[in-house]
C-alpha cells in the first residue's frame, strides 16, 4: 500500500493541537502533516524495510554512545518544523546542546526543532517524487545533513544546505561530514 496524501480546503486544516488530537484518537495509523496543512497517512513498511531501518539505527546507536554527538530518534518521533509541517523521518538527531537547552516539558512533546541530521529509507510504498519533496522541506527548515537511501534502486541523494541534492549510485559508505563527524554508513551490508 502507498502512503495516501489528503488536501484538507484552509478552513478544514488541523492546528497543532487538533493534529496531536487526531494522531491520538488514531493510535493504529500513522500521520504527518505537510507545510500546506495536507495530512499524509503513513503506509506501513513491509519486513525487509523494517530490518534495513532498524539495522541503520543501530549503527547510529553504538556511535553515538562512544562519541557522545547528542539525541537520536527513531520513525516514531515527530518534528513540529518552522513552516508548520509536523514528520517523522526514519533516523534523525540533534546536538546534545540542542536537547539540552529543551524543557523537560518539551523533550515528551512533539519537537519543536528541526533536526540537525535526518536519514529517510525509501521503502516499495513512497513515490520518489513525495520522498524528494519531504528531503527539500527538511532541508529548508534547517536541517544540515539529510540522507535519502533508495535500497531497491541502489542510489542514495545527500543534501546539503544551500546545494542541489548529490546523487551517488550503488550502495558504499556515505560520511557524517562535519555534522556527524568522523561518522561513516557501510551501505554495502544491506545488500
Amino acid at each position: 500500500m502507498e502512503s495516501i496524501r489528503v488536501h484538507l480546503p484552509e478552513d478544514l486544516r488541523m492546528n497543532d493541537d487538533e493534529f496531536i488530537r487526531f494522531c491520538q484518537d488514531n493510535p493504529d495509523l500513522k500521520f504527518e502533516r505537510r507545510k500546506n496543512g495536507d495530512i499524509v497517512f503513513m503506509a506501513n513498511t513491509g519486513g525487509e524495510t523494517g530490518n534495513t531501518n532498524f539495522e541503520l539505527s543501530a549503527d547510529f546507536a553504538i556511535w553515538n554512545r562512544q562519541v557522545k554527538f547528542g539525541k537520536f530518534f527513531d520513525s516514531s518521533t515527530a518534528f513540529r518544523l518552522p513552516d508548520t509541517s509536523i514528520m517523522s523521518p526514519d533516523v534523525s538527531a540533534i546536538t546534545q546542546n540542542r536537547w539540552d537547552a529543551l524543557t523537560p516539558v518539551e523533550r515528551r512533546k512533539i519537537l519543536h526543532v528541526c533536526p540537525d541530521f535526518i536519514l529517510e529509507l525509501r521503502s516499495q510504498s513512497d513515490r520518489i517524487k513525495d520522498c524528494f519533496e519531504k528531503m527539500d522541506d527538511w532541508m529548508a527548515n534547517g536541517c544540515r545533513l539529510a540522507w535519502l537511501i533508495d535500497v531497491s534502486n541502489q542510489v542514495s541523494y545527500i543534501y546539503r544546505p544551500d546545494q542541489a541534492p548529490q546523487e551517488i549510485a550503488g550502495l558504499g559508505q556515505l560520511s557524517g561530514e562535519d555534522v556527524l563527524p568522523d561518522f561513516e554508513l557501510d551501505l554495502t551490508s544491506l545488500l
